[in-house]
């Protein structure tokens, strides 16, 4: 299968980042290229940098940025620093993400991130390093009920992770399906029938488990705003609550000047603000986007500028 993926807020995020014909840009997730060949179609004398930490997704970008002013690098954003040093770009003037899973790894059934079919359950955005089967098969019951109870806020789970530890004892767990079958054999048939599809809160929190998505998402989003010059700017699309409440925190930190505590009457900290929010509350798409593209439904845009 071609690796595609439809980017979200396109416009937006075009408009967001205000993009220079000179200016040096960098996308963190790249996938197929959406966002970043409207970047680098945009530029003249300016260089696009594209990272993707999916081999399919490299090969996908590297194809369709040929002939743009663009490189592209296969690595997670976690690691930025270290790809602009070996580019020798000291300094950005935008910075995009776009997080979560793109629609070539949900489509892709083989790849283990759908609950819509059956396939080996992988679930590695870099195709390299454990598995969601290795976690699934090691983990102890605690440590699953923690996963998905902190990445997928779900209400069930130290009940799926006791049906999980259950059918493990009898065979490995290694497909798709297999989860499945343990998730709802662990729900209520009331939340069965009203919920069509049980089991996506617990491949949520495997998926980012797997891949170490909220690390990376911390790590990289220091790593990007210490990379951007003055007046730059960075672009973050989430598609749930903990990637949105993690940057929304991180931005409101760069963008306050008083790190006092609220009890003191005056400033004592001497503090600046590092950086201004372009939006105070997060764009979404509009009805027109969200009925075409079912992820644009859950997407949320923020926009910083550095000062």
């Amino acid at each position: 299968m071609s690796f595609h993926h439809i980017p979200v807020l396109l416009a937006e995020c075009i408009d967001g980042l205000a993009i220079r014909p000179d200016g040096i840009y960098l996308d963190g997730t790249a996938g197929g290229a959406g966002h970043s060949k409207e970047i680098a179609a945009r530029l003249t004398t300016g260089r696009l940098i594209a990272l993707d930490q999916d081999p399919d997704a490299v090969a996908a970008a590297s194809q369709r940025l040929e002939g743009l002013p663009a490189t592209v690098v296969q690595s997670n954003f976690r690691y930025a620093d270290r790809a602009l040093a070996q580019l020798g770009v000291d300094g950005l003037d935008g910075v995009l993400l776009d997080l979560g899973v793109s629609s070539h790894q949900l489509d892709e059934v083989s790849r283990g991130f759908s609950y819509q079919g059956d396939a080996p359950l992988d679930m590695r955005m870099s195709q390299s390093g454990p598995t969601a089967a290795d976690l699934v098969n090691t983990a102890s019951r605690a440590e699953l009920c923690r996963i998905l109870k902190e990445y997928g806020e779900e209400p069930y789970a130290w009940q799926i992770a006791g049906k999980i530890e259950s059918a493990r004892a009898a065979a490995p767990i290694e497909t798709t399906a297999q989860l499945m079958q343990a998730v709802a054999s662990a729900l209520p048939p009331a939340v069965r029938r009203k919920d069509k599809n049980p089991a996506r809160r617990t491949f949520q929190a495997l998926r980012i488990a797997v891949n170490g998505e909220l690390d990376a998402l911390s790590e990289g989003l220091d790593v990007l705003f210490a990379a951007l010059k003055p007046g730059g700017r960075m672009c973050v699309i989430t598609f749930h609550s903990l990637e949105d409440r993690l940057v929304k925190q991180r931005f409101r930190q760069w963008a306050t000047a008083c790190t006092c505590p609220p009890e003191f009457p005056v400033c004592v900290c001497g503090g600046k603000a590092r950086a201004k929010l372009i939006t105070k509350k997060p764009v979404e798409a509009a009805a027109g986007e969200q009925a075409e593209n079912r992820r644009a439904r859950s997407a949320k845009l923020r926009i910083l500028e550095k000062l």
